[in-house]
């Protein structure tokens, strides 16, 4: 697996009151973390930005019905972001992303199965309220 990541090392966006301010050093960044503490609104606002950026591709469970594995392989130099991963992930899919070495995987859940992951690739959600603004950052998963 690559150490690096092959399409951004920096995303940041801002949504209302939120800021979104994550620091990519791994093409697998596992997001793991306790309901309610933002992930999901995260994805949210990434997902916003897909609209505008080309690099970025978002699926969630609203995906579920579509083939997941030929959404990826078709995919070329893309941040591809996953939310709810353990229910659209089977072990194939998180095979197939172990190895793909054209993109680079935010996935958010809580099992890191089959991704051949170490804990360089396992992080959580940090929030931060800095004046008005609720700023989210990722940081290495203890």
């Amino acid at each position: 697996m690559k150490i690096r990541p092959v399409v951004m090392k920096h995303f940041a966006t801002v949504h209302t009151s939120f800021v979104v301010d994550f620091i990519f050093t791994n093409n697998i960044t596992i997001l793991m973390g306790d309901s309610g503490s933002g992930k999901t609104a995260a994805f949210s606002f990434i997902r916003e930005c897909m609209a505008m950026n080309s690099k970025i591709l978002c699926l969630d469970y609203f995906d579920y019905q579509k083939s997941i594995k030929e959404i990826l392989s078709q995919a070329n130099e893309k941040l591809i972001v996953i939310d709810n991963a353990d229910i659209l992930l089977n072990d194939d899919i998180r095979k197939y992303i172990s190895q793909d070495d054209k993109n680079q995987y935010l996935i958010i859940g809580r099992n890191p199965k089959n991704l051949f992951a170490t804990k360089e690739n396992l992080f959580e959600l940090v929030s931060e309220k800095v004046g008005e603004q609720t700023v989210f950052r990722i940081e290495p998963y203890i």
